[in-house]
């Protein structure tokens, strides 16, 4: 089962370095690691990210995050997958910079979308 994060490359760069993951800001505010299902995905980065350059897509393998893993009820009722722990960068299965078009929309690579 993969999930998938948005995050920002500088600080991605350095939890690749540190082992973990703690998240953004945003995370870190709410309490847990925001992700999305590959169908969340293009809705995730259209609200949240429109615009923003410097950004990576990570897939994680959502089946080794354990009991932390919670699927909660958020945009439109729809479930998404929240971490209530830092992301350990081994159940990382790929990770990839999400470019922008000339339009400023993000392009999801093929595995997502």
């Amino acid at each position: 089962m993969l999930i998938f994060k948005i995050a920002d490359g500088e600080a991605w760069r350095a939890a690749l370095t540190e082992g973990r993951y703690r998240g953004s800001a945003d995370d870190i505010r709410d309490g847990f690691i925001h992700f999305s299902t590959a169908e969340q995905t293009r809705a995730t980065a259209q609200k949240h990210f429109t615009g923003r350059a410097g950004l990576i897509i990570a897939a994680i393998d959502g089946s080794r995050l354990g009991p932390a893993l919670k699927w909660e009820a958020s945009r439109g009722g729809a479930l998404f997958p929240h971490l209530y722990a830092a992301l350990l960068m081994e159940t990382v299965v790929w990770w990839r910079p999400l470019p922008l078009d000339a339009a400023g929309v993000h392009i999801m690579p093929g595995e997502v979308v």
